[in-house]
């Protein structure tokens, strides 16, 4: 077996992922992201204007109005937002590069606005199916003000605590360094651990992805060489090259 090959088997070269992010990642992410914010958005917006209902009563009444066609919704309706922005801000790359930009395209694009007119037709199709009756009906239909305003705050309490997440995986990144450099590998394997768990946190953006694919590298190859800092020249060249 070659010294290259050996390397990259250290380094667990199987397990290598793009760099390269697509849109469809990102538009997954949002999909996914941004429509169980709106669910939570939606539940909490109930509780306020439904006080004196149970909470598995409130509950019953979400999933009523929640179904399959009320996701569908919400997802084209993310997406059409996300298209809609982009093209307003002049975003024609076709990826976002920081939160930020989701959080101009998200304003720029009308979510809200899109929101209000999927939930009149959950509350609508409800009403028809007799899963809940005209006097609820009314009430969330009168008090659909508070729930979009608490959609809306949780849509910037979500995109706030993703650019609070890449803060924190920068901090961990500097942390990581300063143990590598002292060939601390127990303290490395902590902040290594910190920035997974943010990661999964974030939308899949280019440049963070980058910045943490190195470190990834060296410190899987420094683990599987059971914490051995001696690494050649060829191991440092190979972790370098696979970002």
């Amino acid at each position: 077996m070659s010294d290259e090959l050996t390397i990259k088997n250290n380094i667990n070269l199987e397990k290598e992922k793009s760099n390269n992010v697509t849109y469809e990642e990102q538009k997954g992410f949002l999909e996914t992201n941004l429509g169980q914010v709106i669910n939570g958005g939606i539940n909490l917006g109930l509780k306020a204007i439904l006080p004196d209902f149970l909470e598995d009563e409130i509950i019953e009444i979400k999933d009523s109005i929640i179904t399959d066609g009320f996701s569908a919704g919400i997802k084209t309706a993310i997406d059409n937002v996300v298209d809609m922005g982009k093209s307003v801000l002049g975003i024609f790359t076709g990826k976002f590069d920081n939160i930020s930009q989701v959080k101009n395209v998200v304003k720029s694009g009308g979510l809200i606005d899109s929101v209000s007119d999927v939930l009149d037709w959950g509350i609508k199709k409800s009403k028809q199916n007799g899963l809940i009756n005209n006097t609820t009906a009314s009430i969330i239909q009168k008090g659909k003000n508070t729930i979009l305003n608490t959609v809306n705050s949780s849509i910037e309490n979500n995109l706030t605590s993703q650019i609070e997440s890449i803060e924190k995986i920068d901090k961990y990144i500097s942390n990581w360094t300063q143990y590598y450099q002292n060939q601390d590998f127990s303290n490395m394997e902590k902040q290594y651990k910190r920035i997974e768990k943010e990661l999964q946190n974030i939308m899949p953006l280019e440049n963070v992805i980058i910045k943490t694919r190195q470190l990834e590298n060296l410190h899987e190859l420094i683990k599987n060489k059971g914490g051995d800092f001696n690494l050649s020249k060829e191991e440092l060249e190979l972790a370098n090259k696979l970002i």
